[in-house]
């Protein structure tokens, strides 16, 4: 089973891999042409300061974006589950992951990023500035990405793996996953005995929702596999009528009735 999520738009500087970006390390290989093509892109765009600015949405605060992107193929690397900071990535704690931990990461989980397309848990990347809806020469993201990685996608299900989507809309737009044979996860508060769809706090509970796979580790071999783990767990992970996967936030919360607080996982 793979679980896909979104990037984050903050990062960790720095990294232990000092060899520079080496786009042949990172897992799904059939995306290295257009890696390639994205990567001079966004360099060509950066010599040109404004146009970057411009181009990724930024305002002057975030003027030193544009720096992360110059040096991109220099900069030292780490792994991508741990480049990733913000609201959905620090909840899953990855300094507490041993050798085991990474080794079910790597294999289990993938970040769909704007620059790199699927890499998988353990990749080595650098840090850079590019989201889903960032304006490029020669074409938009979604037309860049949407055929290579829906085609990569279909090739991890043809091979007997099924796709959790936990990514946001936007980044499902840059390839879509298969029908069937992935399920994408929508997040509720279920607080007032009314669900409704979360916003900020959703991306939270799909953190949470990570670590607590990373704690667990279950074998999982298809939905049914992966619904019986979450009763387990006492975590409401259930199907909708509209063939997708309802995640109630307050599950994964130590305190039923709150939607944003930082308790313990149960």
């Amino acid at each position: 089973m793979l679980f896909l999520l979104p990037p984050s738009e903050t990062k960790l500087d720095g990294g232990s891999g000092m060899s520079g970006l080496d786009l042949a390390s990172l897992s799904f290989p059939q995306l290295s042409e257009v890696r390639r093509d994205v990567t001079d892109r966004l360099l060509a765009l950066s010599s040109d300061r404004a146009a970057m600015m411009s181009g990724l949405k930024l305002g002057p605060r975030l003027a030193d974006e544009v720096d992360r992107n110059r040096t991109v193929e220099s900069a030292p690397t780490m792994p991508a589950l741990a480049r990733y900071t913000g609201v959905l990535f620090d909840p899953v704690e990855v300094d507490e992951l041993d050798e085991t931990g990474w080794r079910w990461a790597h294999q289990h989980i993938a970040v769909h990023s704007a620059l790199f397309g699927l890499v998988r848990a353990g990749d080595p990347i650098p840090a850079y500035r590019l989201s889903h809806d960032s304006r490029l020469p020669a074409g938009s993201l979604r037309s860049t990405w949407s055929a290579s990685v829906s085609s990569v996608l279909a090739e991890v299900v043809e091979s007997g793996e099924f796709v959790v989507d936990l990514r946001s809309e936007g980044y499902v737009t840059l390839g879509p996953a298969p029908r069937p044979g992935s399920v994408f996860v929508r997040v509720v508060s279920d607080a007032s005995g009314r669900r409704r769809a979360l916003n900020h706090f959703n991306k939270k509970s799909k953190g949470l929702l990570v670590r607590r796979l990373l704690q667990d580790r279950p074998e999982l071999a298809g939905l049914d596999d992966l619904l019986a783990w979450a009763r387990r767990a006492g975590i409401v992970l259930e199907p909708s009528a509209e063939g997708e996967l309802v995640l109630v936030s307050e599950s994964l919360l130590g305190d039923p009735g709150q939607t944003t607080g930082t308790g313990p996982i149960r």
